[in-house]
């Protein structure tokens, strides 16, 4: 088995301090329209018709729903599905087949080089500068770059760049999002200058007493030139900690190679996530070419046979979630503040690891999991070149599979969170007696790419994966479920380690309860929900608890990225199969408005063991079940607690390896009557004596609206975002967890209404409009702050209950 080190990070930071190379958004003004349009490329063509919106922009989210939007007759093989039957939902419901074009105009400087810079374009994109293509991109999620120099302006005024996007019927199966979702970049350069994603970091030794760092720098243009390299490195605290200066010719089109030493090093983990940066300042004589910034990690990491994973020398398991690129309520517009609200809810769970599924990431994600640490698995497709959906990716993959596994590989390289690639998600390729010569052809991209990291790829067919030899070749094996078959797979292949790339897919719906409470796979209902008892799964998987035991048990297990974090738009499992209404995910542990299942705190018991948890469940409104068995679960990291329903104790209940799985992390009393009033849970340390005590109690009639948020300030620059949440209560304060009232919002003062969702996943209100219907008695409401200072208002009214006033100041 080999052993991997650590490479860490480069992505190229906005410098506007240095007057050789310049970067800027294309955020305002631009205009937008749907459907084919002649002649838009054209800078003489007249939008003053069109709508004018800021990017990022998903034109699809503001609905409405409808299940003709992505009615499919199709058979999902990696469902075993053998038969094609009418699906619903499956890409969310939502409008997002067509073609979208988009115009702005931008400025650049005359006798330099200008770079375009598209984060993600959704989908087939065609950029044209000028009237002139510039380039065709067709991943939806790359982020991918053109030189436009010969294009522009000679007197770099009023450059026209126009963009033409098409998204295909059948093109997905989640909800891709439409648009210019992701951030636009102008750079300006000198001729001589460091290309976009032009350095690589890596650390070839890292102890305690000091790291070796070596920085490669490509350099475009040099010729024969003789450069002087100076780079500093710089800590945390901006302090140089590092610098050299080198002077050479660029031969053969290699990079400029420098290298460091950093004393006393601090490591990048996901409890300590440190970063450094590396600025590089490129000489021709004494004229300053180019100024370019990496930022990276110093760390190691290590796949070791039998043992598991080694970060920085300590063993450790992945606690990991698969996330959608969708922001919920938001769509696939990427924002900073609603990325950094997911992943602040998923740190506080106990989660330190995050798989792109199945696409590549923002790269605002990626800087945001360097800062606030969390290990990732990046993970470009869902498709090779065997389709899953009519109009997928394998269209494309044979001509462009290299050159979107390059642009991810040379963009996130670089990032010390990233801690292995992974080159696919259960493609149809795997079947395949020669599908092993297309995943080399991918993991060999990585390994010249980057040397540093393992490969891995989503795996679901184990037992063919195992005949054929496609397991056997990768780095490290990853499976998608299919728990029971860990042991079979670790005996046979010679890696000796086993990822659960994968796993759980159980479903629930926050705040529904199911009876008889049982463990049961597709289970389905005539309301389309899932109970929250955290016992039904799909029928390829499993509950939590399975995947818990396998990670404890063995050391030869590297731990799960569970399917998934968030709810997200799309795949409506087990509704997806002409069970209209039902346009959203309940795989979540979170659900689509950002609210925490009860399954969160399942996670959280296990995952974070610096926090105390003490969970109970269900809710206590049960009219009609007076005297019926209601059963209690209780969620928390002490090994025993104690039930008590109105005072009558129903015993203590004690965690251990015997019997079934769920014993072992869940507390349960299945002899529970419900009768209104209180349930009281104590829990109790090791030793016996109570720790911690939770009530939960029937609410009486709803009296009011609650709002509550983890923010106590916005910045003023038009994008940062508070997620309200809001709580419909009696008036003692407990929740009416069976109200679904309808809530309407105003806004005032220094930021507007953004968006609201319930986490219902067969709710059919559109997010833009300020109502929403409660679900389980709650709802999110996400205000966005404006560009100058003051406070915002938010009101929250509905009928027959007192309105709910909070305010935030824009600072």
């Amino acid at each position: 088995m080999k052993t991997f080190y650590l490479m860490t990070m480069g992505f190229c930071l906005a410098l506007n301090l240095h007057a050789q190379r310049s970067e800027y958004l294309l955020e305002k003004g631009w205009k937008f329209t749907k459907g084919e349009v002649s002649n838009a490329e054209m800078p003489a063509f007249n939008d003053a018709k069109w709508e004018t919106v800021d990017i990022p922009h998903d034109w699809a989210i503001f609905g409405p729903f409808d299940k003709n939007n992505d009615l499919q007759n199709v058979a999902v093989t990696q469902n075993f599905e053998t038969q094609a039957s009418l699906k619903t939902g499956r890409t969310g419901g939502l409008p997002y087949v067509g073609i979208g074009w988009y115009r702005t105009t931008f400025h650049s400087t005359p006798g330099k080089q200008t770079t375009l810079i598209f984060d993600g374009a959704m989908s087939e994109a065609r950029v044209f500068v000028n009237g002139k293509e510039a380039c065709f991109w067709p991943c939806g999620y790359n982020s991918f770059y053109c030189d436009v120099t010969s294009l522009v302006n000679e007197d770099g005024k009023n450059n026209t760049l126009a963009v033409r996007l098409e998204n295909r019927p059948q093109s997905s199966r989640w909800y891709p999002g439409a648009g210019l979702y992701r951030n636009v970049h102008v750079v300006t350069t000198e001729k001589i200058h460091v290309p976009v994603w032009g350095t690589q970091i890596t650390t070839p030794y890292v102890k305690d007493e000091y790291a070796s760092v070596c920085l490669r720098t490509t350099i475009l243009n040099a010729g024969k030139t003789e450069l002087t390299v100076v780079t500093d490195i710089m800590d945390a605290d901006g302090q140089v900690v590092s610098t050299k200066t080198n002077k050479g010719v660029i031969n053969h089109g290699q990079p400029f190679t420098q290298n460091f030493i950093v004393e006393r090093p601090k490591l990048w983990s996901p409890e300590t996530p440190v970063l450094y940066k590396a600025v590089s300042k490129i000489y021709s004589g004494d004229t300053l070419l180019d100024t370019y910034s990496t930022r990276f990690g110093i760390r190691t990491i290590e796949y070791i046979a039998d043992k598991g994973f080694y970060l920085n020398g300590k063993r450790r398991k992945f606690q990991g979630v698969c996330n959608h690129h969708d922001l919920g309520p938001l769509g696939a517009a990427i924002n900073v503040a609603a990325l950094r609200h997911q992943l602040t809810l998923l740190k506080e769970m106990g989660c330190d690891a995050i798989r792109t599924s199945h696409n590549m990431p923002a790269p605002e994600l990626v800087e945001l999991c360097d800062e606030m640490g969390f290990m990732m698995m990046l993970e470009p497709f869902d498709e090779w070149d065997i389709a899953k959906c009519d109009n997928g990716y394998h269209r494309f993959f044979n001509e462009w599979a290299e050159k979107d596994m390059v642009n991810m590989l040379r963009q996130y390289r670089n990032n010390p969170c990233v801690v292995m690639w992974s080159i696919g998600n259960e493609v149809p390729t795997q079947w395949s007696p020669e599908g092993y010569k297309v995943a080399k052809f991918l993991q060999d991209i990585c390994h010249r790419e980057d040397p540093t990291r393992p490969v891995t790829c989503g795996m679901d067919q184990v037992k063919s994966v195992l005949a054929n030899g496609f397991a056997a070749m990768l780095d490290i094996p990853g499976l998608n479920y299919r728990a029971h078959l860990y042991d079979e797979a670790y005996e046979r292949l010679p890696q000796n380690i086993i990822l659960g790339s994968e796993t759980s897919s159980t479903v629930s719906s926050r705040g529904v309860y199911k009876f008889p409470v049982e463990r049961k796979a597709g289970a389905m209902y005539d309301d389309h929900q899932s109970s929250s008892y955290d016992l039904e799964y799909c029928n390829w998987s499993n509950i939590p608890d399975i995947d818990f035991a396998r990670a404890e048990d063995h050391e030869w297990t590297i731990g799960q990225f569970v399917w998934t974090g968030f709810d997200y738009l799309g795949e409506p499992s087990p509704y997806d199969t002409n069970a209209w209404p039902n346009h959203s995910s309940m795989f979540g542990i979170i659900d689509l408005a950002s609210i925490p299942k009860d399954r969160y705190y399942l996670y959280r018991s296990v995952w974070n063991k610096e926090a105390e948890t003490l969970h109970i469940l269900p809710h206590w409104n049960w009219e009609g079940r007076e005297g019926e068995k209601t059963p209690v679960f209780v969620y928390t990291n002490y090994p025993s607690a104690e039930l008590f329903i109105n005072g009558k104790s129903y015993g203590r209940q004690t965690k251990h390896k015997n019997g079934t799985v769920e014993n072992r992390y869940r507390l349960m009393w299945h002899d529970a009557v419900y009768q209104p009033g209180e349930v009281r849970v104590v829990a109790y340390d090791e030793q016996g004596n109570p720790v911690a005590e939770k009530t939960v109690r029937t609410a009486g009639k709803p009296h009011h609206i609650e709002l509550v948020t983890d923010r106590s300030s916005l910045q003023a620059d038009g994008k940062d975002l508070a997620y309200f949440t809001l709580r419909i209560v009696d008036k003692d304060g407990n929740l009416c967890p069976n109200d679904g009232r309808l809530v309407s919002f105003k806004v005032k003062g220094a930021g507007k209404y953004r968006a609201s969702a319930n986490g219902d996943p067969t709710c059919l209100d559109l997010f833009h409009k300020p109502e929403m219907h409660a679900f389980g008695g709650m709802l999110t409401v996400i205000v966005q702050s404006g560009e100058k200072t003051g406070e915002i208002e938010l009101q929250a009214t509905a009928k027959g209950i007192k309105t709910g006033t909070i305010r935030i100041p824009v600072k």
